[in-house]
């Protein structure tokens, strides 16, 4: 059933090219053999579709001549050699051309593939103004659903898409023409809704537009708008090399963007053939798009004709492209740095908000000396900063207990006194004894044992401490939970670290702490003293150190537990933000974590950091995930107000994932169980 698991077809990927060629100008029969000979490198490199510039068969300088018969007779022709050409080639060339229709000429892209004019689109926004002469020789296409070519009639129109069955989400539509000067966001082009229920994946781009300074970002900022606006992709292949020079000067620009990101671009002013390549992820683009109100409702700009057409038989290839590994936030090192300013931007002005709207108390917070509370402090002394109160305003405890070692509380300690917070410890130990013992306890009659009751009654404490702490001394509880700790549900429910006042960290991802913590470090945001303290708790194994450890015995391991916090962060994202089968996680997994030295790290990544995982390892920690993050939904359902941050982290029962707390993990559990099976891996059914 699932044998095709390591096909990227199958996993929802589709290879596309751009193709850049010297134009022979007036020479379509030339021009059709370059077109072939580009034709089959695609189909070789494994491509399924590639684009061509506008009137690659003629060149856009041909002018005048447009208007002889000869020129267009001479471009049937060619269309039709190479759709002889490319009879056993599964890949879809959209290739531009002059057409005839009516005593009228039109411009036009024409669908090829095994051995077949599939489709034409005409354009009907031909160029007016005063400085092109597009009009003098074309007419805009209106009302006109078929063209003949050499007597064969095939659909054509300004506005249709053509839907690839045989690659599921392939949705293909086009744009013809450069019109970059006339750029404005609000004009770019809208996906229509109705399709396939997703609409139209893939924008190409024939374009045929003379170069000026500049023109690049032009055209980079409306490809980038309209694919990150639509969650599609986009390929512009420009035209080049071999266009008269008359009065023009020509770059054969090609890109190829998918959802505002640059996946690949050629090299402009170079000479022969080019054709550039990129993997497109059509499942992560649908997924986006799912409960995108303004893609799903927008103006249906490729029209209700649907044109449906088969490629294969698909030639087998590897993907090539980088999956990031941490997908809440950019790869590219610039980016990242004002995603992680961003986000603790949004963090401080939540709190503030909050503080500001109930009369300014004190926060009241706990500080253990991990990640999370050192984030939610963090994220206190700043807002105190911009309020224009003291630090001394809040209100910091370190409450250890019986696993509570000497390394984290001192970390707490110094952490609070770097900030110049009110400090205190309380410790919880005895509190927490008396009342294992009223509750006949083992742990109350000296035995030991350590189990979820034993961890639990540590927990509540420390919540109900700072809830009564709060109503006595005009503060709120600040919470300290992440996105992470709630999709998995490790935490204590109601009087636990699970509830507060207002919480500051449940649309932060583990990862994405750490990413903030590495970054207020760099940027030095709170001074030598506290950057040291923040250094000790990052390289501190994440525990939650509620059992006792003793003669050297191994420490309480969150990620030996719930596993590591980068590989399930990375399956909330693309399971539960992007709605993917664990097969397709899986697959994205294991190009992303399977090999520690393929794609690139984050900023401050030490070779020891850098982790990856197994096939078998992949599948047992989506395993626990799975029902890890269904069997806990009730957690989420009664969670405290707090902000969502970045794009699929978002937990809020008030919108942001709503879902019934009595649902079953049984299909998805099943789904991995038959993978593993028919890979042939014997997983750990956790």
């Amino acid at each position: 059933m699932m044998t095709d698991f390591y096909s990227p077809i199958a996993r929802g990927f589709v290879r596309v090219a751009a193709a850049s060629i010297p134009t022979v100008v007036a020479d379509p029969k030339t021009n059709a053999q370059t077109v072939i000979a580009a034709i089959e490198e695609a189909s070789d490199e494994g491509a399924s579709v590639i684009v061509f510039p506008e009137l690659t068969l003629t060149g856009a300088s041909a002018e005048d001549l447009f208007s002889h018969d000869l020129l267009i007779d001479e471009c049937e022709m060619a269309l039709l050699d190479i759709a002889s050409a490319t009879e056993d080639c599964s890949t879809l060339a959209i290739v531009g051309t002059p057409l005839r229709s009516g005593g009228k000429l039109l411009n036009a892209a024409v669908a090829i593939s095994n051995g077949e004019l599939h489709a034409a689109w005409l354009k009907s926004d031909v160029d007016r103004s005063r400085s092109s002469y597009e009009s003098r020789w074309f007419s805009p296409a209106e009302g006109i659903d078929f063209v003949s070519i050499l007597s064969v009639p095939i659909p054509a129109g300004d506005s249709f898409t053509l839907l690839v069955q045989d690659i599921p989400g392939l949705v293909i539509g086009t744009q013809i023409g450069d019109n970059v000067t006339n750029f404005a966001p609000q004009a770019a082009l809208p996906i229509p809704g109705g399709v396939d229920s997703a609409g139209v994946t893939l924008i190409a781009n024939p374009a045929a537009s003379p170069a000026l300074v500049g023109k690049k970002r032009q055209r980079r900022l409306q490809a980038a708008y309209s694919s990150q606006r639509n969650h599609a992709a986009y390929i512009y292949a420009g035209a080049g090399a071999g266009e008269s020079t008359t009065d023009s000067a020509w770059d054969g620009d090609a890109f190829i963007f998918e959802d505002g990101a640059l996946l690949a671009e050629n090299e402009r002013f170079a000479t022969g053939p080019r054709v550039i390549y990129a993997d497109l992820d059509l499942r992560a683009l649908s997924g986006k798009r799912k409960f995108d109100a303004k893609t799903m409702a927008a103006e249906d700009a490729f029209g209700a004709t649907v044109i449906p057409i088969v490629l294969g038989p698909h030639k087998d290839w590897e993907l090539s492209r980088d999956i990031a590994r941490f997908p809440y936030i950019s790869s590219d090192r610039e980016k990242m740095r004002e995603d992680l300013e961003e986000a603790f931007n949004l963090q401080v002005q939540a709190l503030a908000q909050r503080l500001r709207a109930i009369g300014n108390p004190h926060p009241v917070i706990g500080i253990s000396g991990g990640l999370d509370s050192t984030q939610a402090l963090l994220v206190c002394a700043e807002a105190m900063d911009r309020l224009g109160r003291p630090r001394e305003d809040i209100l910091t405890f370190t409450m250890p207990g019986f696993g509570t070692t000497d390394h984290t509380k001192n970390n707490a300690v110094k952490l609070c006194e770097s900030l110049g917070t009110t400090f205190e410890e309380l410790d919880i130990r005895p509190t927490a004894k008396q009342m294992l013992t009223e509750m006949g306890h083992p742990f109350g009659r000296g035995e030991p044992v350590y189990d979820v009751t034993f961890e639990n009654v540590q927990a509540g404490l420390r919540t109900d401490f700072l809830f009564r702490i709060a109503n006595a001394r005009g503060g709120i509880v600040v919470g300290t939970g992440d996105f992470s700790e709630l999709m998995l549900g490790w935490c204590t429910f109601g009087v636990g670290d699970h509830m507060s006042h207002y919480s500051v960290n449940p649309g932060i991802p583990k990862t994405l702490m750490q990413h903030l913590i590495r970054w207020i470090i760099r940027t030095d945001r709170f001074g030598a003293g506290v950057n040291d303290t923040l250094q000790s708790i990052l390289d501190t194994e994440i525990t939650p150190e509620l059992i006792p450890t003793h003669d050297g015995a191994q420490i309480q391991s969150t990620q030996a537990k719930i596993g590591p916090y980068e590989l399930q962060d990375f399956n909330a994202y693309y399971m539960l933000h992007l709605g993917m089968t664990p097969e397709d996680v899986a697959f994205r997994a294991l190009h992303a974590w399977g090999i520690s030295a393929r794609g690139t790290w984050p900023e401050g990544y030490e070779d020891d950091a850098k982790h990856e995982y197994s096939l078998k390892e992949i599948l047992e920690w989506l395993r626990l995930f799975t029902r890890r993050f269904f069997a806990n939904q009730f957690k989420r359902s009664t969670l405290p107000n707090g902000p969502k941050i970045v794009e699929g982290a978002g937990v809020s029962p008030r919108g942001d994932l709503r879902l019934g707390s009595d649902v079953t993990s049984a299909a998805w559990v099943r789904r991995i169980d038959a993978l593993a099976e028919d890979l042939g891996l014997t997983i750990d059914r956790k």
